[in-house]
């Protein structure tokens, strides 16, 4: 969308349906309205507008009900939050995939091909060789690139072209998921419906999500570590998940494991990793699809920038600073989520009648209500992150929030995402955020220092846009008059007044600068 000449190639024609991701996070979500796709995303999901985002937790599908989680990941149709633009969407990946693909082909800056592979890459003289196979006829070609990005997967070959590896905890568990057909589901739990329910017994602890229109559904299940898929089995797990024999079509089978693993490097010169490429977790936190894309959204303006010139090296380099430490500590959520799967909670009497039954279901009602909700209510995760030992943050030496899985209190602090706040009907602060940088002035008086700023700006070529809203509380919200944002819409700098060179402050936020943090 800046105008970059860019080549996508990809292996696969992505027309399959694991479900893979099933939850858009109002991170990405915001991501989407930037983009100007935010409704293209909704439309495409096969879930009416009002369908409950809760997650249900019952002995069998024709059992008891143990408890229910609602408004999953903030994905509820309600009143406009004032914590962020838009709410998190349950759509499965190849939807989200199928609405980027149609927007990337609008771009004119973006040949998007699909049935390449890539097989080699070599540094050259200011730039990158790559040899690309075309995998319907065999025949290999070489292009030169200024940059690579890999965002290749698992069995990422860019990694092993950088001399990156994994290193971590590799197969912490082994699971199936299966995408099926089965009618009898919706009309079952038509009085309660759920994103997601977790199937608690002893026969067959699972989990069943809607995915797709025509009774389409994903059941997973965990197995014995060295045990294969035998559709035999799959099929008795589904009938006593259910808890009687049903109509099922097994439309696609798709056996996983569980990793913990980070890549030793996520770049090497003018070659990047991106995704499951330098990291992989358990998905369970709804973290994976929107972690790649945060990814994808951090080293591409950075790439623009240079490649247009008014960028720094350095801010290159900054990549790997900021999203290392994301990425861990996203990695131990979502490996603390996978901890505590239908399997786990499993405890005697969970079907029984009477007495015993009841009090055994309401003590586990507790316990997931204790513990489940760290999965499913992220917020803190979701919008909490900084970035403030970035180099290219500028801090103002305020100290850093205490950080907590569900509670998000919006804050300025260099390195932050910036601070959300409504402005009108469906009217986001946001809007009026740049495509690249953007002084946000939140009270009068700074005329001056505004001057100072734009003009150290031009003398750059960088481009900076300047919005005063004129909302007083906003003021009161970023707690400074001032406060430079990020392509990425976080704070790289705020305060009062301008107490240093405002061409040595861009310097710094442009990765042209090295910044001498205060103690």
């Amino acid at each position: 969308m800046r105008g970059v000449s860019t080549l996508v190639i990809e292996q696969n024609d992505r027309t399959g349906n694991q479900p893979r991701a099933k939850t858009t996070n109002v991170r990405s979500m915001e991501h989407m309205r930037r983009w100007g796709i935010a409704e293209n995303i909704r439309e495409a999901s096969p879930l009416a507008p009002d369908f409950p985002t809760n997650i249900s937790f019952k002995t069998r599908l024709f059992g008891r009900r143990i408890a229910v989680i609602h408004n999953a990941f903030y994905g509820t149709l309600t009143t406009p939050n004032e914590l962020f633009s838009e709410r998190a969407q349950w759509i499965p990946q190849y939807k989200v995939e199928g609405v980027l693909r149609k927007h990337a082909e609008q771009l004119p800056s973006i040949d998007l091909r699909f049935g390449l592979r890539l097989e080699d890459l070599k540094e050259v003289s200011e730039g990158v060789q790559a040899t690309i196979v075309n995998l319907e006829n065999g025949e290999s070609f070489e292009q030169r690139f200024r940059y690579v990005v890999g965002a290749d997967g698992a069995r990422s070959v860019t990694r092993g072209l950088i001399g990156a590896r994994m290193e971590g905890q590799y197969a912490m568990a082994q699971h199936v998921n299966l995408v099926i057909r089965c009618p009898e589901i919706r009309s079952t739990i038509e009085d309660e419906l759920a994103i997601t329910l977790w199937f608690v017994n002893a026969d067959s602890p699972s989990i069943l999500s809607p995915m797709d229109v025509d009774d389409i559904w994903a059941f997973r299940y965990s197995i014995a570590g060295g045990e294969e898929y035998d559709e035999a089995d799959a099929r008795r797990r589904i009938n006593a998940a259910f808890g009687r024999n049903v109509d099922v079509d097994i439309l696609t089978v798709d056996p996983w494991s569980a990793h913990r693993l980070m890549a030793t490097s996520y770049y090497a010169s003018r070659i990047f990793l991106a995704g499951d490429a330098c990291h992989l977790h358990p998905p369970f936190g709804g973290y994976g699809m929107n972690l790649g894309i945060a990814d994808a959204v951090d080293i591409g303006w950075k790439l623009a920038a240079v490649l247009r010139g008014w960028g720094g090296e350095a801010l290159l380099a900054s990549y790997e600073i900021e999203r290392r430490p994301i990425h861990q500590q996203i990695i131990d959520e979502a490996v603390a989520n996978h901890s505590v799967l239908p399997h786990h909670l499993l405890t005697d009497d969970l079907e029984a009648d009477g007495f015993l039954g009841d009090e055994a279901r309401r003590l586990l009602a507790e316990r997931i209500l204790a513990t489940k909700p760290r999965e499913f209510d992220t917020l803190g995760i979701v919008l909490g992150y900084t970035y403030s030992e970035s180099p290219i943050i500028v801090s103002d030496g305020t100290a850093a929030q205490a950080e907590h899985h569900a509670n998000y209190i919006p804050s300025a602090r260099p390195g932050s995402l910036a601070p959300h706040a409504w402005l009108g009907r469906n009217k986001s602060l946001y809007d009026l955020f740049g495509r690249e940088y953007t002084l946000l002035v939140t009270r009068p008086g700074a005329d001056a220092d505004v001057k100072r700023i734009t003009s150290a700006a031009r003398d750059r070529a960088m481009p900076l846009a300047v919005v005063q809203p004129g909302v007083e509380r906003l003021a009161r919200l970023y707690g400074a008059r001032l406060a430079l944002i990020r392509p990425d819409q976080h704070v790289a700098w705020r305060a009062d007044e301008l107490s240093i060179d405002a061409g040595e402050l861009l310097d710094v936020v442009r990765g042209a600068r090295r910044h001498t943090r205060s103690a």
